[in-house]
């Protein structure tokens, strides 16, 4: 038999639990038609001896929203074996958005994701106004992946509530306008709904993206039409009795993402306890976390450390110019180290931070005992001046990774 594409000699993880084993993976009218030892040619044989041969990955916490535009390659991602991506976390989305209120969301893109707003401006050809629209302008781009879209909060809160959206509460009519536009996006498209509780992502007004503060009407109502529709509900940033709460109320399948920080295992013990209390009875819950702990990379050519205070406030609002210029005042570098002192959430993180260096290509292997606190304690400074005068000394290029 001659076959479309036939899979030689590599390693075989078919992911159902069951040892990896060597053989081959035959392929006819874009199916696999064979396993193990495929007798007979291919129009295509490929050597696959020494590497690994799985189904593709389905990444389902992504921000490509707005890569796709400059990137169809959709990278890193398709480099480590993804074939389908899902995009629309974390309540920012690009859809449904009035021609008007496209700078507002690549705006909201920028400063919770850090993906620049002119980039995404530039980037995508902004020709639609529905969710549907979108869809159909990336399948246009001729995206490498798979690709499922969530529709997000933030955007549906501001096409229905405009300013509004971002502290206030809907009316009842304004709510079940809110319902029925995730329900006309699901069906021209998403697989579900996304909102946003974490209150460290801002918009570029430095308030919280809009729904991060909805109240559980609200949410229930949106639910409701996700439910009828089988679709997903993810929930970022959501405790345990919200979680509870939608569940019960709505039927939805609730997706919950968090984020695991630091080199021990107290996070994911945590958010696994808020996952247990909430997924009680016949509740249709599901966590997604990362395979292992990650941070945040800062510095003066990206985010700031966690430090709260008008000084540190100042210099958040400054382009990378104006922040190399302001480290070399010695009354603001001052100012922003006794601000630094009063934060006693920021002194515990630095103890998990750690310098990358200043060149093309960041160190992430610094041993433990090398964070930053650990550095400002030999020089005998605060961990603010340490971090101060490596961005001086290398004029801004200084990283760190938290």
């Amino acid at each position: 038999m001659t076959h479309d594409i036939i899979i030689r000699g590599g390693e075989i993880v078919d992911g159902s639990g069951s040892d990896a084993c060597r053989g081959d993976v035959a392929i006819q009218d874009g199916r696999i038609s064979a396993l193990g030892k495929v007798e007979g040619s291919a129009h295509r044989e490929i050597d696959a001896r020494g590497c690994l041969v799985t189904p593709g990955f389905i990444d389902v916490h992504t921000h490509l929203d707005a890569q796709i535009g400059w990137d169809p390659m959709m990278t890193p991602i398709s480099w480590h074996g993804v074939t389908t991506a899902l995009m629309g976390n974390c309540g920012v989305t690009f859809a449904p958005c009035r021609p008007h209120d496209r700078e507002t969301l690549a705006g909201m893109m920028e400063t919770v994701e850090d993906i620049p707003k002119e980039a995404i401006l530039s980037g995508l050809p902004w020709d639609w106004e529905d969710y549907g629209g979108y869809l159909d302008a990336l399948e246009r781009l001729n995206p490498a992946l798979n690709v499922a879209g969530l529709v997000g909060h933030s955007a549906v809160r501001y096409y229905v509530m405009g300013d509004r959206a971002v502290k206030g509460q809907p009316t009842a009519e304004e709510r079940e306008q809110m319902a029925s536009l995730v329900a006309q996006s699901m069906d021209g498209g998403a697989i579900g709904f996304s909102t946003n509780r974490f209150r460290p992502h801002k918009g570029p007004d430095g308030e919280s993206i809009p729904g991060t503060f909805a109240r559980t009407d609200e949410l229930e109502a949106i639910g409701k039409v996700v439910s009828q529709r089988d679709g997903l509900f993810q929930a970022v940033g959501a405790g345990a009795g919200m979680l509870g709460k939608l569940s019960s109320a709505t039927g939805a399948r609730i997706l919950f993402s968090s984020a695991v920080l630091g080199p021990t295992s107290f996070a994911g013990n945590f958010w696994n306890g808020v996952f247990n209390r909430a997924s009680t009875g016949d509740r249709d819950l599901t966590m997604c976390t990362h395979v292992r702990p990650s941070g945040f990379v800062f510095g003066m050519q990206s985010n700031l450390p966690p430090v709260r205070g008008e000084s540190w406030e100042r210099l958040k609002k400054m382009n990378l110019e104006e922040r190399k210029k302001a480290i070399h005042d010695g009354a603001f570098c001052a100012a922003l180290t006794r601000e630094a002192r009063k934060n006693r959430l920021s002194g515990l993180l630095v103890r998990r931070t750690f310098y990358m260096g200043d060149r093309e290509q960041p160190d992430y292997t610094q041993p433990r005992g090398e964070n930053l606190l650990a550095q400002a304690r030999r020089a005998g400074e605060h961990w603010s001046e340490t971090f101060l005068k490596l961005s001086r000394d290398t004029e801004g290029r200084a990283l760190f990774t938290l």
